[in-house]
């Protein structure tokens, strides 16, 4: 049986719909479904227990047995959060806890970390499991800085030769997207924030460049389809000698026009590009380029490959956000 942290939001979600598409059978998932828009991420799921974070440790403890492996989804997730106490303790002690348990009873841990951690990119995107390493990464956020400091923690542990899990995994997810995004509002992708504007026809103005080195609307993500993250997971569940900090983007960096271009195609719109400055408080912090280095996840073994920006855009689209009932 998994337990899953952050089981009824972005990608928790989307993994509870492939399981119990795929692999049925019980699962735990850990979570606070307190909106109707969380409800609804997981209405369709059946053969799920549900366990509120703070009953997880007591949960743990009294089902250590039944308990297969723990995938650590839950995060503060806000990247314009300005508490770091309370990101840290979700992002950080939760997860170092979340650790600790895994190593005492040897179970696999599989978690979520960011390629926020590389903030703007000019240090590259070296999955590198080291501490110096680490200590010359720069996140231009808290959140960004939660999630290195956890990773730290894990290159800690096992440089030092501490108690680790029997599988452990840190996946620096890239830019995500897919259905079931509605509760992240702006904190959303860019996908599910402008497909609502440009189906009913309105334009949706992109960034400006405040960067002499990239012309409008030509700054670049690393976008990934949610499928092909569970397929990571998914995959390391599958291959329980494999343990790593691994990046997972598609490894092919695309501009904002090519996410713009597929957007209006997936709602059969024509594309005529608007632009808006970026706001003065995101300019110092905005990245303009990401692009996830694979090596360490494809020389591990992982050999599938990811679903193109045009296909994930309009599966997204046409399979959900355009339909009535717009959630997996």
């Amino acid at each position: 049986m998994l337990a899953i942290t952050g089981a009824a939001g972005f990608i928790g979600s989307n993994f509870l719909a492939v399981l119990n598409a795929t692999s049925p059978g019980p699962v735990v998932a850990i979570d606070v479904v307190d909106t109707d828009i969380k409800q609804a991420n997981v209405a369709k799921r059946s053969s799920v227990t549900w366990v509120k974070p703070s009953d997880m440790q007591r949960y743990l403890d009294s089902n250590t047995a039944d308990i297969d492996a723990v995938i650590h989804l839950g995060a503060e997730t806000a990247t314009t959060a300005t508490d770091r106490d309370a990101v840290f303790a979700v992002n950080v002690d939760l997860s170092k806890s979340l650790w600790t348990w895994c190593s005492n009873n040897q179970k696999p841990f599989i978690y979520a970390s960011s390629a926020s951690v590389y903030g703007d990119g000019t240090l590259g995107f070296d999955d590198n499991l080291s501490s110096p390493a680490m200590a010359n990464l720069k996140p231009l956020n808290i959140y960004g800085e939660s999630k290195l400091a956890f990773d730290h923690f894990v290159a800690v542990q096992v440089e030092g030769g501490n108690p680790t899990p029997p599988q452990w995994a840190g996946l620096r997810f890239f830019n995500v997207f897919g259905p079931n995004e509605r509760h992240k509002g702006t904190q959303g992708s860019v996908v599910s924030q402008m497909h609502p504007v440009v189906s009913r026809g309105d334009p949706y103005p992109l960034f400006r460049s405040h960067n002499p080195d990239f012309a409008d609307g030509e700054q670049q993500r690393d976008f990934i389809y949610v499928d092909d993250c569970i397929a990571v997971i998914r995959w390391l569940l599958d291959n329980r000698s494999v343990s790593g900090l691994f990046n997972v983007g598609s490894g092919n960096a695309r501009t904002f026009l090519d996410l713009a271009r597929a957007v209006h195609q997936a709602c059969d719109k024509a594309f005529q590009p608007t632009w808006r400055d970026t706001p003065q408080t995101l300019r110092e912090h905005y990245q303009y380029f990401t692009q996830a280095d694979l090596t360490r996840l494809r020389t591990a073994g992982f050999t599938e490959s990811f679903t193109s920006l045009e296909e994930g855009v309009t599966i997204t689209i046409k399979d959900y956000l355009a339909q009535p009932d717009p959630f997996r």
